[in-house]
Parts: structure tokens; sequence; C-alpha cells
């Protein structure tokens, strides 16, 4: 009896503990995979939000009565506000938690987007659509940051990261699809209303799934003037950028204001180079794969976003799709991206290393846009435009994974959400940037032609095809700084280390073996 009492308190317990382990471990790494999927949906939502309103913006013209230059500010408020907080929310992440502000901003844009869904007014909706903007920066800025911490493991973080890049990359051409059917089924109002429902089930899902961790508190990073430097300086510069193509490049407004952007951030800089507790860092651009991944992401998203916006005009313009075949048109492109970023693109990084996957996707997107500058007049979708879709799709496919994780490689556990910040804010507004300026230039060109007597869908073909070249120009010189400045850490290495960060493993398997 002694004896048998004995076997079961000292042989029982370990297999109990044991499988007890093993099982908390499993619940554990299930939740962690659940709240991915959560703040990937947030995301969605954020990023489906930019692109949705193009489709539907004639129809809010006619409703609302915009003229055509009021119009814009339909867009171009939602882009200033996401486009100057990101990273300010991004180090705000870092310094109140990480949760807190991606919930803060959730709230924000889905009442925003009530909002948004009952205007009557034109004043109404530009001033709902800044207010969006700003919520969805605050929650967009620190989810990449949460889930490097979340997936510290390389594999399973180059697998996570994949994720998150066909959700940020692919919602913009899902939202051309998804504005399409919404406005033409119902009406304009319920591209806003479908953000009620998800972000409050995003929230719900958020606070039971997702780790609550602390911030390194204010005192860490509490710079009011710097806040105020860094988010004027953007703000101003992103509205400059949407009001070049109009005011023209030369123009006083665009020098003028383009001057004290950039006065503006650089007096930012120069002030946190001095005082003691930062709200930036600058010893994160100290790393080369965060300083050569932004630099790259910023080039490669110039060409990317240039094209978008002028292949839906070409696709409309020239060969006359209608809205919804102008999302269908794209759709190719998003299901090869997600079927690379899904499955293949944390395969292909730990197999030959994230700066050599990301040079195999500028590759193909340089290809894919210099394809797309031979699309003509006449041109038809499976000849012309398909096979554009299937390199660019290709190219985001392996491209984004890689620069996701590259620029995040060099962040610390309290600067992942500046990291995560500063790579969306870059892709913001290299976006602007790509706009601005290569719409420019296509409509330069274009009237060149047009004065000198060539037919008009000829004239704005060659404009578009100016700026595919200049796209591809630009994607050709991401992959020189990818091959010079970035440095790409041995798959094997990180495989080795990332299995070191799990000690407690080995002796579960070995135990249960």
């Amino acid at each position: 009896m002694s004896c048998h009492r004995r076997v079961g308190l000292y042989l029982r317990p370990p297999d109990y503990e044991e499988s007890a382990t093993v099982t908390a471990e499993a619940n554990t790494d299930r939740t962690r995979w659940l709240a991915l999927y959560v703040l990937c949906g947030g995301m969605l939502m954020i990023v489906l939000d930019a692109t949705i309103v193009n489709v539907a913006l004639p129809s809010i013209q006619g409703d609302l009565g915009f003229s055509q230059s009021n119009l814009a500010w339909v867009v171009n408020a939602y882009l200033i506000a996401f486009g100057g907080l990101l990273l300010l929310a991004g180090r705000l992440g870092d310094l109140l938690g990480q949760r807190r502000i991606f919930l803060i901003g959730l709230a924000v844009f889905t009442a925003a987007s009530l909002l948004c869904a009952t205007a009557q007014s034109q004043g109404m909706l530009i001033g709902a659509r800044f207010v969006q903007g700003a919520g969805g920066a605050v929650a967009s800025a620190v989810i990449l940051g949460m889930i490097v911490t979340m997936f510290p493991e390389p594999r399973e973080q180059a697998k996570a990261i994949g994720v998150y890049s066909f959700v940020a990359s692919a919602g913009a051409s899902i939202g051309l699809l998804l504005g399409g059917v919404l406005t033409e089924a119902i009406n304009w109002h319920w591209i806003f209303v479908i953000n009620l429902p998800v972000g409050l089930a995003t929230a719900l899902l958020a606070l039971r799934l997702v780790e609550g961790r602390e911030g390194i508190g204010l005192k860490e990073g509490a710079d009011v003037p710097g806040a105020v430097l860094i988010t004027g300086g953007l703000m101003l510069g992103v509205y400059t950028l949407l009001e070049a193509g109009e005011q023209g490049w030369s123009s006083t407004q665009t020098l003028g204001l383009g001057a004290v952007s950039i006065a503006l951030l650089a007096a930012f800089v120069l002030r946190q180079s001095r005082i003691a507790t930062p709200l930036m860092p600058l010893r994160l651009f100290r790393s080369p794969n965060v300083a050569g991944a932004n630099i790259v992401m910023a080039l490669l998203v110039v060409g990317l976003f240039g094209m978008f916006f002028l292949g839906a005009l070409y696709l409309q313009g020239i060969l006359g799709y209608d809205p919804l075949e102008v999302g269908l048109a794209f759709l190719p492109s998003c299901i090869v991206m997600g079927t690379l970023s899904l499955g293949f693109a944390e395969r292909l990084m730990m197999g030959i290393g994230p700066r050599a996957a990301l040079v195999a996707g500028l590759a193909a997107a340089a290809a894919g846009l210099l394809l797309f500058a031979r699309a003509p007049v006449d041109g038809t979708w499976v000849t012309d435009v398909l096979p554009v879709m299937l390199l660019l799709g290709t190219g985001a496919g392996l491209a984004f994974p890689a620069l996701m994780t590259l620029a995040m490689s060099g962040a610390t556990p309290s600067d992942a959400g500046l990291a995560s910040g500063l790579v969306n804010t870059t892709v913001q507004v290299g976006g602007a940037i790509g706009l601005a300026v290569l719409a420019t230039l296509a409509t330069e060109r274009t009237d060149s032609l047009v004065g000198d007597g060539q037919a008009t869908a000829s004239a704005l073909n060659s404009g578009y095809h100016l700026a595919f070249l200049t796209g591809a120009a630009l994607v050709a010189a991401a992959i020189v700084v990818a091959l010079t400045v970035l440095r790409s850490q041995s798959p094997a290495m990180a495989a080795v280390e990332g299995e070191g960060e799990r000690p407690e493993m080995e002796p579960v398997c070995s135990q249960a073996a």
C-alpha cells in the first residue's frame, strides 16, 4: 500500500506535468496564430479603405454634389492623416503598449466609418475621412511590431510576416474589386458600413487572443515637441505631394510647402539626436538592414503604386473596362501574391535568405513593368494584361515578405512598434511620391503628344508607357541597393538561433520518446 502510494506520488506527477506542458504549449501556439489572423483581419479592413473609395467616387460625387477638385479630398483627407500619424503611432505602441494603441486606433477607425456611412454633406464626409485615416494609422502602425514580438523564432516569423505582407500588399487590389461590387449592387454608403461589424469583431477577438503587454513607459520617449514636428512635417509633406500634380512641381506652393515640410523633418531629426529620451531613437537607423530595407521599399512602392493607379486608367480609359472589370483584371495578381506570400515565401527565405528572395521578387516586378510599357491601344487582357499581373503578383509576393523581415530584423522588442511604424510610413509616403511623380510624367507626355497632333488614346497610352518605364528603372535601382546595402543572415544560422530560443522543447520530446 505504501509502495503503491510512493509510485503514485513520485512517478505519475512528472508524466502529468509533461502532458500539461505540451498541452499548454499547443494552446499557446494555436492562440498566437489565431491572434495573427485577427490582426491581419484588422489590417485588411484598413488597407481596403484606402482604395475601396476610389471606385465609388463617381457615385459619391453625384449624391453629395462634389466638384471635381473637391472630390479629391475624399481620398486626400484620409491619406494625409494616415501618412502623417504612422510613425508617431508606432512609437506610442512601444511606450504605452501595442495592443492598447491598436484597440484605440480600431475604435476611432470604426466610429469614423459610421460617420462616413451616414454623411449627408461634403464637409462631414471629408472630416470623417480624416478621422478615419487617423484611426487607421494608429491601429495599423503597431500590427507588424506585434507580429514580430509574437513570433520570435525565424521560421514561424517568416511565415507570419508572409501572411501580413499578403494582406498589406493585396488589400489594394481587393479593395478595387469589393468597391465595385458594393457600389454596383447596393450604394456607396455600404463601402463604409461593412467596416462596422468587422471592426467590432476584430476588437473583441483582439481583447481575447492578443496578449496585452505593457509598454516601456512615456518617460522613455515623452517628447511632445518632437511629436508635433514629425506629425506636422509628414502631414504637410503628403499634402504637398498630393497637390503637386495640380499646382505644378515648380509652383510657389509646392516649393514653399515642400521646403517647410523638409525643415520640420530636419528639425525633428536634430532634436532626436540631442535629447536624452527621444521619441524616435536614431540608433535604429544604424542597422544596414533597417535603413536599406526602407530605401528599397520606397523605390519599389513608387513604381508599383503608380502602376496600379495608371494601370487602372489604362484599362478604363483605353480598353473601356468598367470598375468591376478593372477589379477582376487585377485579381490574378492577388492570387499569385497570396500563393507565394502564404505558401512559399517562408520556405524560400529560410532556404536562400531574405535578400536573395527580395532580389528575385524585384526582378519579377521590374519585368512586369517593362512588359506593361509595351501594351498597345487595342490590347487584350489575355496577351497584354494577364502576363503583367502574374509577374507583378510574383514580384510583390516575394519582395514584400522579405522586405518586412529585413526592415524588422534590426529592431529590439522596445523598438518594434517604431520599426513597424517606420516601414508603414515608407510605404505611404513612397506611394504618394510615386503616384504624384508618375502621374505628372504621364500627363506631361500625353499633353506634349496631343499638342503635336497625335490621337488622344495613343497619346494617353504613350504617357502610361513612360510612367511604367520610370517605375521599372526605380525598381532596378532598388535591386542595386538590395545587393550593396542589405545583409542577409545565413538561413542555417537563423534556424540554429531559432531553436535556441525554445530549449524547453527538447527535454519534453526526449521524454515522450
